[in-house]
């Protein structure tokens, strides 16, 4: 049986060692949550965003637009907030309603505010491996593998899914760690083929239960990105958890794995833009 990689109870630890920096360091950090619409999920993370940034001693602050308030609102208030000395991180909740651009949304965020790691600039910095912020999700999977002594190095790492978010940027940061990445995807021909060569599995597509025992080399790591809604209306991951986890050597549970890191890096990212804003980093 699995070892469960429990993402709950590391991401209190580093909120707690964000808060205590945070105190020790005399800043007050703050972070800008801009919501478009009234997307009940996107309402649901921010909420918990603005929960996580109370208990670090953060600042937020939320700027509520209407769905219809129009990208050239939206950017010029983005604009706003680049000049703010008083912002030291800009999170745009995402996705945005249909009609706007978000590649120009986030374009248009300064990239040392820029605390999701979406900009162009910080990406292009995460290949070469000088980055200052890594996107929140890919790097909560590298703190929690560390966390519980699992090393990338000389490891065959498939990840299942190429979004900018989570799967090009989780390949590099496997790459930086020294593992031999493969890529999967829709037109991957067989799919199974592929993760059952996987020392490290992560998969990050949002198909619920994609991911089947069969398809698990027998003793691999398993991590599941994923947030779904299955037919019962329970959350659940791209990975069928039970069965996979008489197979696996670790795996992450959904929900409790990967999700709550991701909030826990968003903290570290907006207080390391607080630290590089005061001279501190």
């Amino acid at each position: 049986m699995a070892v469960i990689l429990d993402g709950k109870a590391f991401a209190a630890i580093v909120k707690e060692k964000t808060k205590d920096e945070v105190a020790r360091l005399g800043l007050t950090p703050s972070l800008a949550v801009v919501i478009v619409g009234d997307d009940p999920a996107s309402r649901v993370y921010v909420n918990g965003k603005k929960k996580d940034c109370a208990e670090c001693g953060i600042r937020s602050e939320e700027f509520t637009l209407a769905a219809d308030v129009g990208q050239e609102k939206l950017l010029s208030l983005v604009e706003e907030l680049n000049n703010r000395d008083d912002i030291n991180g800009i999170l745009v909740q995402l996705p945005l309603p249909k009609g706007y651009d978000e590649q120009a949304v986030i374009a248009a965020i300064n990239p040392n505010k820029d605390v999701d790691a979406f900009h162009m600039e910080n990406i292009g910095r995460i290949m070469d491996g000088n980055f200052t912020f890594a996107p929140c999700t890919p790097y909560g999977v590298m703190r929690l593998l560390e966390h519980h002594g699992i090393d990338p190095a000389g490891k065959h790492c498939v990840v299942v899914g190429r979004s900018n978010i989570v799967g090009k940027p989780m390949a590099m940061l496997m790459l930086h760690k020294h593992a031999t990445v493969s890529i999967a995807h829709s037109r991957t021909p067989d799919l199974g083929a592929m993760t059952r060569q996987a020392d490290i599995l992560v998969a990050a597509v949002g198909k619920p239960n994609l991911i089947t025992a069969d398809m698990v080399k027998p003793g691999a790591v398993v991590i599941d990105v994923a947030i779904n809604r299955g037919d019962d209306g329970k959350l659940c991951g791209d990975v069928d958890y039970a069965p996979v986890a008489e197979v696996a050597s670790y795996i992450t549970p959904v929900p409790g794995g990967v999700g709550p890191m991701t909030r826990a890096i968003l903290m570290e990212n907006t207080v390391i833009a607080a630290k590089k804003a005061a001279g501190k980093f």
